[in-house]
């Protein structure tokens, strides 16, 4: 007989609908979305789809008009420090050296600073922050600060978006070893479809006014990947199908003005 394996993350018939002075605005539709423990999920769609309010929600720091957000079986709407959420920007704090940055999120959950210290230092060695533990945030480049970053996150709302294509790159494959080695769930925001097909074991595409997912496509391709499986026949029935949903996902404008 087999057993029922709850999710991880489940997004639960998630609604958002913000009052402004031209009247209410619906961002979100009902979002259902079900992550299995230790999957790499993408959303992929235009800008304005939706994409960082579902995220805002996940995290806890926006409310929804509907529907739950429920972590582990349990309803966690709402509820802050469930999960680690990062931005294009890596937020880490300047008074800090990169080691205290990284074990921030222990000290929250009352580990005490010597003992995270222990766990963490190993982690910056092994991802390539290695002599750099105790400088501060202006002494590094930017692909360092986003490896600092990521050591202490689970959401990844286009962390690499600010950085040129060789770090980007060369970041992506540093995410696919720290993912790896963890096992984390993972729910990554990104404009690039070839990033999301490389990086994913699903994508959900999510189109536009009112946001929502339009199709969700299971990515299986074998692992680990290299950089050669963009050009593989299937890689690229992949990059074409994202292609052409993501058309058909922006509004008509010239349709919308003239209702308007």
């Amino acid at each position: 007989m087999s057993v029922s394996v709850a999710p991880k993350l489940k997004v639960d018939h998630v609604s958002m609908t913000f009052c402004t002075r031209a009247g209410d605005f619906a961002a979100l539709v009902p979002v259902t979305l079900s992550i299995p423990q230790g999957r790499f999920v993408s959303l992929i769609g235009p800008s304005g789809c939706g994409k960082s309010t579902i995220f805002n929600i996940i995290a806890g720091l926006l409310e929804p008009t509907g529907g739950r957000v429920l972590i582990d079986d349990i309803d966690a709407t709402g509820t802050i420090g469930r999960v680690g959420y990062m931005l294009q920007k890596d937020l880490l704090l300047p008074w800090r050296t990169v080691l205290d940055n990284v074990i921030l999120g222990m000290e929250i959950q009352a580990v005490p600073l010597r003992s995270a210290r222990e766990r963490a230092l190993p982690l910056l060695r092994r991802y390539g922050l290695s002599g750099f533990e105790y400088l501060y945030p202006s002494a590094l480049s930017g692909g360092m600060r986003q490896r600092a970053a990521l050591l202490r996150t689970i959401l990844l709302d286009e962390p690499f978006g600010a950085l040129d294509a060789q770090t980007k790159l060369q970041m992506q494959e540093w995410l696919m070893a720290l993912w790896s080695d963890f096992g984390k769930t993972v729910l990554f925001v990104t404009h690039d479809v070839e990033e999301a097909i490389y990086l994913s074991d699903e994508l959900h595409v999510m189109g536009t006014r009112p946001g929502r997912i339009i199709a969700s496509i299971p990515v299986n391709l074998p692992r680990p990947r290299v950089r050669t499986s963009a050009l593989t026949p299937e890689f690229l029935v992949l990059k074409e199908r994202c292609l052409e949903l993501l058309d058909v996902s922006q509004p008509n404008l010239d349709t919308v003005g003239e209702a308007a």
